[in-house]
């Protein structure tokens, strides 16, 4: 591969046109992952914590995580029309998601509620560096299905992209997610996907990468579904499966590199944060939605990534992942663009 001066990624103008719905209301559809964070600060992680002890920490505090929300929150902030859709359970966390996400401008009409199902929640412990581990327990979304999906085409009919996370945490869709996905392109709206925890194995992701639009995991992630360690073999053994849209590898602190299309690389570097580093949680996913906003708003892959490493780099200067986050102006700003686009 070799570098090449960044362009508009073919498939995301201004607009995108569909033919049966005329214009598209919702500008980015989050699915999947969508969870009550419980924010414990600070918690040592350099050590096991042991039986009977007692850890003296911070007021603990109780926010929205997972993919919908946090990228759901940060796309709403930086001026982009967003839904929600997963699975909550019939209790008082489903009703606080959908508060919060409500008074940040997420659509929360496509959130449905399982009568015998539980509103997934996360225990996010917290050290003084920021770094952290989670108690995670999916709960709901787990048993979205591809009916889920097929049966609910008309809300991706209205938008013009969606992002659905996370590729490994969902067993009973992964299977079905090739045929989901190009179900989902038919309607004409482009599709994302990210990954999380140990990131899975490259089955069927091989399967699902050619119906994909844009796919950024995480370097681990990456790692893991590929058997190779550095990004490049990496994004290579994507294009190998049929990837033929946006590719890209976070690295954390090293920033990222992104793929636009085969044979092309486009390293992304780090943005210095607008604050101190307080909690790195959603750091991923704020940088999705930085990306994915660029993209929708028209804005070439190197504006697009800058946006999107800003987004990140906003993030994680407050605790929980959505606190930090700013509107599109700001965070432009941050990023070094003008705040207009």
């Amino acid at each position: 591969m070799e570098s090449r001066s960044p362009a508009r990624l073919a498939g995301f103008p201004r607009e995108i046109p569909h033919e049966n719905s005329g214009e598209k209301s919702i500008d980015c559809v989050l699915c999947g992952s969508c969870v009550v964070d419980i924010l414990v600060r600070p918690v040592p992680l350099e050590e096991p914590i042991g039986g009977g002890r007692l850890l003296e920490t911070d007021p603990v505090e109780v926010t929205t995580g997972g993919i919908v929300s946090n990228a759901g929150i940060a796309l709403a902030r930086l001026g982009q029309k967003v839904a929600a859709f997963s699975y909550v359970g019939p209790d008082d966390w489903a009703e606080m998601i959908r508060k919060r996400l409500g008074q940040e401008g997420v659509d929360v009409q496509s959130l449905i509620t399982l009568p015998d199902g539980a509103t997934s929640t996360t225990a996010v412990l917290v050290d003084s560096t920021g770094e952290r581990s989670f108690a995670h327990c999916v709960g709901a979304p787990k048993r979205m299905d591809k009916a889920t999906f097929l049966n609910h085409l008309d809300l991706f009919a209205r938008s013009r992209l969606m992002l659905l996370g996370y590729y490994s945490l969902m067993p009973l869709l992964e299977p079905d997610l090739p045929e989901i996905f190009a179900a989902i392109r038919q309607t004409g709206c482009r599709t994302a996907l990210d990954a999380a925890g140990s990131g899975g194995g490259l089955q069927p992701l091989d399967r699902i990468l050619p119906h994909l639009d844009v796919y950024v995991p995480s370097l681990a992630e990456a790692q893991h579904q590929t058997g190779c360690q550095e990004p490049e073999q990496i994004l290579q053994v994507y294009r190998d499966c049929g990837a033929p849209g946006l590719l890209g590898i976070k690295l954390g602190s090293q920033g990222a590199l992104l793929s636009p299309s085969p044979g092309e690389l486009l390293p992304v570097a780090t943005v210095a944060p607008p604050g101190d580093v307080v909690d790195t949680t959603g750091a991923g996913d704020a940088f999705y939605a930085g990306l994915l906003c660029g993209l929708l708003r028209g804005l070439d892959i190197g504006a697009a990534s800058r946006l999107a490493a800003a987004t990140g780099a906003c993030c994680v200067t407050a605790l929980g992942a959505s606190a930090g986050l700013r509107g599109f102006a700001e965070t432009a700003r941050v990023a070094g663009l003008e705040p207009a686009g």
